[in-house]
């Protein structure tokens, strides 16, 4: 995340709690596509993971960044933490220097694959004199924990002192991952629960697509998507596939009480963030908060709260899909493909709740605990999430088909697709083709990857 809120208007009521995602929602011909993307950067001679400070460090490629693409530095403390673009759009850096781009909401995944593009030139113009690359992969493959530096932002720190009092992989999540998100709209709270019980329901289809991190301190790691099952151990109160999303009556209410209920990180005056971690956000709206009493809740507390809960599917001012690792630029674009066309056509949105429909609780709880490890083998309601994955394909490739969104060379978004309709085909994830690379051309070592996956 960039920028955390600074709204300062009051919030008193939980009915201004619900209020404040209804006003999310969107006339079905503003609907826009926002992709964000993580990145893990090193060094391209020593294969060393890039340190905040330094001639070439994270501050360096931000500050590079800035002059070259003229927007506005994001500062903590007087640290460089992140860009604005006036136009939409902002650059900021995870725990372990990852390097993000939140895109702007634009109207097609031809415009997001441009604006890919775009960035992706402009940070290599940066980069390369620093002698920084990127990688593709969904996790750091050599570097262990204690090895991986840690960027100097405030709700950083917040967050690292009380991930290990709830989970055994928070930090590992913090620091040696990479995912990415595509944020998507909704036009009522009735079509916010449709596409959010779909995408739930299909987030580890997504997570076996695009399984893409198998290696952690230079070696196997026995998952395809590592990164997916270090969410499963990072966090309960703020994670998972929120069952409750699919009972009678979900809808606003039911997430603002799920929220009210997860633990708070820190409360944002001004430039300063006071630790508050395992605080209750009831209190802080009845001025009882223990560390700030006499402080009230606002708009920006809020929407800042809403930022720290990582389920599958997170709702905000829209919903963002968090079921993927992140790979190259062809499945950057791929992913937003994927959910535009099941999310954004209502036939195609019917079909692929027709497709889960039959699903119980506890097929879509082991869908999520397997396809970490077994990927497109996945079993779930007697079939394989390989086998769902080709008919979510051919339900997603109807909606954009239908969409009818065309770039100058007369081509839909369907094309963005191919990547995923290759996996189907085959059987594998790119996963299980870099395991193969690594038992066989690589000799058993992770150092190819540093050459061959990378932006």
């Amino acid at each position: 995340m960039a920028r955390d809120s600074n709204d300062t208007t009051p919030l008193t009521t939980r009915a201004e709690l619900i209020e404040w995602f209804a006003a999310g929602e969107k006339p079905r011909a503003r609907f826009a596509i926002g992709t964000e993307h993580e990145k893990i950067p090193f060094y391209r001679d020593t294969r060393a993971p890039v340190p905040y400070e330094g001639d070439n460090g994270i501050r360096a490629l931000l500050e590079g960044l800035a002059r070259e693409t003229g927007w506005e530095p994001i500062l903590d403390l007087g640290n460089i933490i992140g860009l604005s673009a006036e136009a939409g759009g902002a650059i900021s850096i995870e725990p372990g220097g990852q390097f993000e781009l939140s895109g702007a909401a634009l109207p097609d995944v031809h415009a997001t694959a441009a604006e890919l593009a775009t960035h992706l030139a402009a940070t290599k113009r940066v980069a390369d004199p620093l002698g920084i690359g990127f990688l593709t992969l969904g996790m750091s493959p050599k570097w262990r924990r204690d090895e991986t530096p840690v960027m100097p932002k405030s709700r950083y720190r917040i967050m690292a002192g009380y991930m290990p009092k709830v989970g055994s992989l928070g930090l590992d999540m913090m620091l040696r991952t990479a995912t990415v998100q595509v944020n998507l709209d909704f036009a009522s709270e009735a079509d916010m629960v449709r596409k959010m019980r779909a995408s739930l329901a299909l987030q580890p289809v997504a997570t076996a697509l695009f399984a893409n991190s198998p290696f952690t301190d230079g070696r196997p790691n026995g998952f395809l998507s590592r990164r997916s099952e270090i969410w499963r151990d990072t966090d309960g109160d703020r994670t998972g596939m929120l069952p409750f999303a699919f009972d009678a009556g979900f809808g606003y209410e039911a997430y603002v009480d799920w929220l009210l209920d997860m633990p708070m990180y820190f409360v944002k005056r001004g430039d300063t963030y006071h630790d508050v971690s395992g605080a209750s956000f009831r209190d802080l709206m009845a001025g009882k908060l223990p560390q700030l009493p006499g402080e009230f809740a606002t708009v920006s507390d809020w929407a800042n709260h809403a930022s720290t809960a990582f389920p599958e599917v997170r709702l905000k001012r829209f919903l963002e899909m968090r079921g993927a690792d992140v790979g190259d630029p062809g499945m950057i674009a791929a992913q937003a493909a994927f959910w535009t066309g099941l999310l954004y056509d209502e036939a195609a949105l019917d079909a692929a709740l027709d497709l889960v429909k039959g699903w119980s609780p506890a097929n879509r709880e082991a869908a999520r605990a397997t396809a970490p490890r077994l990927g497109l083998a996945t079993p779930v309601a007697n079939t394989t999430l390989g086998a769902v994955a080709a008919e979510a394909l051919a339900i997603a490739r109807a909606g954009l088909r239908a969409r009818g969104r065309r770039d100058a060379e007369g081509r839909d978004e369907v094309i963005y697709l191919q990547p995923l309709e290759a996996i189907v085909a085959a059987g594998r994830t790119r996963a299980e083709d870099l395991l193969a690379d690594y038992e066989g051309r690589w000799g058993a070592c992770v150092r190819a990857a540093f050459t061959e996956c990378v932006f």
